[in-house]
């Protein structure tokens, strides 16, 4: 399973890299494959592993703000491993196609 999250502390004034980076900081610490960028963490693993982590990170957020919001989206295939990259991949060939046509 993919999840897409983002944990953003509410009330916290403008600058949130500190507490966000909190966040990311235990998805790291889970070992599971993943991938941040400028808008969302994408953790892949089993429903109870990559759920643990986000409720992790979420709390972690939470413990310096008194409020979070939380927006998260799976891509829940069973049987499929790697998707994190897999997909990525499957773009960048059709692409490629494109590009030598």
């Amino acid at each position: 399973m993919l999840v897409a999250f983002s944990v953003t502390p509410i009330g916290t004034g403008e600058g949130v890299a500190e507490l966000v980076a909190e966040a990311v900081r235990i998805v790291r610490a889970s070992g599971l494959p993943h991938e941040t960028n400028a808008m969302f963490t994408t953790i892949e693993g089993e429903w109870d592993e990559v759920m643990d982590v986000v409720r992790r990170a979420t709390e972690a957020v939470g413990g310096r703000a008194g409020r979070v919001s939380l927006v998260l989206k799976a891509d829940l295939r069973p049987g499929v491993s790697d998707a994190l990259h897999g997909k990525v991949a499957s773009i960048n060939r059709l692409l490629a196609g494109d590009e030598a046509g």
